[in-house]
Order: structure tokens, then sequence, then C-alpha cells
């Protein structure tokens, strides 16, 4: 009997340190960080279109460029007996407003090749080139395309570029499309 009891006193001893060995491999984290970022979908208003203005053409044996500041509309000439007007429809820059996600940032794609425009009469082409962005009315243009949404998700921003005129080009009314792109970064 005295076995008995002596094999029935390890097996229950067996039996609780296992218990309590198993009680101790459990473990709990009280807090697990859980969230989600939930973002407004980015849009875009376009205020102004791009127009280079009314240009005059001296006698225009080479060609040139009018280069529009994406600042202030400031226009420059180079080559082509080319020089700029007074008379309307005057220089512009393209304007837009974007909203999203407040203190968002985002990235802008213009063009990185030529875009055409059109005699609207005709069929002679120009080309614009080098588009620059200008965000929030800043002292100079920007060579990065991005820019940050401010606290209220709003931002501003206006584009220059370059127009390329041919040698012998065409006098008339000049139109064309480009496209602009913004999404978050």
């Amino acid at each position: 009997m005295k076995k008995s009891f002596l094999l029935f006193a390890a097996i229950a001893m067996s039996v609780s340190f296992s218990t309590a060995v198993m009680a101790q491999t459990s473990a709990t984290v009280a807090a697990t960080p859980a969230g989600a970022r939930l973002i407004v979908p980015m849009a875009i208003t376009q205020d102004h279109s791009l127009h280079f203005g009314t240009i005059n053409l001296l006698g225009n044996s080479t060609a040139g460029t009018v280069v529009l500041s994406a600042v202030d509309a400031g226009r420059s000439y180079t080559g082509g007996g080319i020089i700029g007007s007074s008379i309307a429809p005057v220089a512009a820059n393209a304007a837009y407003h974007v909203t999203g996600t407040y203190n968002a940032t985002y990235a802008l794609t213009l063009p990185s090749t030529a875009i055409t425009v059109t005699e609207t009469i005709g069929s002679t082409t120009m080309t614009i080139t080098n588009f620059k962005a200008n965000f929030n009315t800043a002292t100079e243009a920007s060579s990065s395309n991005t820019s940050t949404l401010s606290a209220s998700g709003a931002d501003y921003f206006t584009v220059g570029g370059t127009l390329n005129v041919a040698s012998g080009q065409q006098g008339g009314i000049y139109a064309g499309t480009f496209p602009v792109i913004v999404d978050y970064n």
C-alpha cells in the first residue's frame, strides 16, 4: 500500500508542477496600439489658364522664345524678332487651388516634354516647354514640384513656361491644353 501511496503522490505532484509551469508561460499586453489614417481625396481647381499674352512678330527670321515667369507672369524674350505688346490679352500664369488632407505633402506633375499649341484657323503649331511652378506666391519659382497643404487643407500655385516661336512663325491665335496632376506623397 505504501508503494501505491508513493506512486499516487508522485503523479499528483507531477500534475501540480506541470499546471504551474503552464500557467507561467502565458503573457498579456495591456495596451496594444491601434489606429487608422484617413485622407481626404485631393481636388484641384483651375483659376486661370496659361497665356503668353499678345506678342509682336518683328521680322522673325530666326527662332526665339518667350519665357513666362511662374512668379508674376513677367515675360522675357530671346531671338526671333519678337517683343511683347500691351494689347489684350495680357500674359497670365495658369493658377490653381488644391484641397485635401491638412498638413499633407503632395507632388505636382507638369509636362516634362513639349506640348503643342495650334493656330486656331490653320494648322501651324508652336511648342511650350520648361513648365515651372510657384507655390503660395513665393518670390521665385520652385525647382521642386512638391508642396504642403495648409492646416486647413488648402494650397495655391501658379505655372509658367517657355513658348518656342519658330523662324517665320505665322501670326494668329494659338491654343492647346496640357495636363496638371497632383497626388499625395
